[in-house]
């Protein structure tokens, strides 16, 4: 018997994987201390097929089937905690046109085909969907084998795919949606274990994603003389690419800060911070939530289905943050929210925003078996 886990493509999906994987590893940990968790042997087959042990109880039950496009591998490849990890050729259909489209939509069915038997080959009892392209093919296969479907949506605007399958899922679960049997997002337990009463503006992180954000940084650089002025301390995330350029500005400014792109460490990060400005992608605005730390979102404009700006309207229709399009962006505005009365903020996220979304979803997972 086994749960499957898919969806991918990008890193907003595979966090959430990642968050439920853990707690049902957690949970198997916790009521067999002695069961192995994960594959003792492991090979990697045709079609991108990585394969764990396949003697019985051996492993965690777990399966993960993605894509070999986007994220899929870099995320799972070597994650020992699934038994078997496969990884299709598929690629996304919607942006795609004529022959593209049509060779995209032959890919799909093969690897749906393919997934069918992969859900028979390891008895799926149940099949956990993040959507993305990567999702597809097993999520379909799940439909017309007889597999109970659990979808969770990240964004406030459904994804295209969720969006179509909804219909047909047996759980579908949203944070922002009132009818979803599950409200709290998966969210690591650290960033509600780091989360504090703000009360005085002494340092400010800016947050454009490991990519980066030129309006961010833009605006991180402009809002600088005065932060400085003021003696708030910056963290600043200005992306991989852009490390140098803004360190470079700083340093022309006379100014210290603390510039990085990818890390390890943002959790610690946001837990020194009193205000974030920052994107809106699911993940970082549920963790930016889960510390109680007051933000201002600044959403990626170009995002499908304008979704950044409709995961920080969800918060600031509650009044737990704010919310600026990039071409709003005020410096004066921006300054005036360091003034404003920041621990009614920061009491507000940690009384309204629930912990434990990961747990409840691998509860509900187990419950198939």
């Amino acid at each position: 018997m086994s749960i499957v886990m898919t969806g991918g493509g990008t890193g907003g999906h595979l966090a959430i994987i990642r968050a439920v994987k853990e707690a049902l590893v957690n949970e198997q940990r916790g009521t067999s201390s002695e069961q192995p968790i994960g594959s003792s042997e492991e090979g990697v087959g045709s079609n991108g097929e990585v394969t764990g042990s396949r003697e019985q109880g051996a492993g965690s039950g777990l399966v993960y089937i993605g894509s070999q496009k986007g994220q899929d591998r870099q995320w799972f490849e070597d994650d020992g905690d699934f038994d078997a990890k496969y990884f299709l050729e598929t690629k996304g259909v919607v942006n795609q046109k004529g022959f593209g489209k049509v060779q995209s939509l032959w890919m799909m069915f093969k690897a749906y085909l393919h997934a069918r038997k992969l859900l028979k080959q390891h008895d799926a009892k149940v099949v956990f969907s993040v959507g993305g392209f990567s999702s597809a093919a097993t999520a379909f296969a799940a439909k017309t084998s007889g597999v109970p479907l659990v979808i969770h949506e990240q964004n406030a605007a459904l994804g295209s795919l969720n969006r179509l399958l909804k219909p047909y899922a047996d759980v579908f679960i949203s944070s922002y949606l009132e009818e979803s049997p599950i409200k709290a997002y998966p969210v690591k337990e650290v960033f509600f274990d780091n989360a504090r009463i703000r009360e005085k503006v002494e340092t400010v992180i800016f947050l454009g994603g490991s990519q980066g954000a030129r309006a961010i940084n833009e605006l991180a650089l402009s809002l600088a003389p005065e932060l400085k002025a003021r003696g708030i301390r910056i963290i600043h995330q200005a992306g991989a690419n852009n490390i140098e350029a803004v360190e470079e500005a700083y340093r022309g400014l006379g100014i210290e800060a603390e510039v990085f792109g990818f890390t390890t460490k943002l959790a610690d990060y946001m837990k020194e911070a009193d205000f974030a400005i920052a994107r809106a992608g699911a993940s970082t605005l549920w963790e930016l939530a889960a510390t109680a730390l007051p933000t201002l979102f600044i959403p990626y404009p170009y995002a499908a289905s304008d979704h950044q700006y409709h995961n920080a309207k969800f918060l600031v229709e509650k009044e737990l943050a704010w919310v600026m399009r990039e071409k709003e962006i005020d410096k004066q505005k921006v300054l005036s929210l360091l003034d404003e009365d920041l621990s009614k903020k920061s009491k507000w996220l940690m009384e309204s925003i629930e912990r434990n979304g990961s747990r409840q979803i691998a509860e509900l997972l187990q419950n198939y078996l």
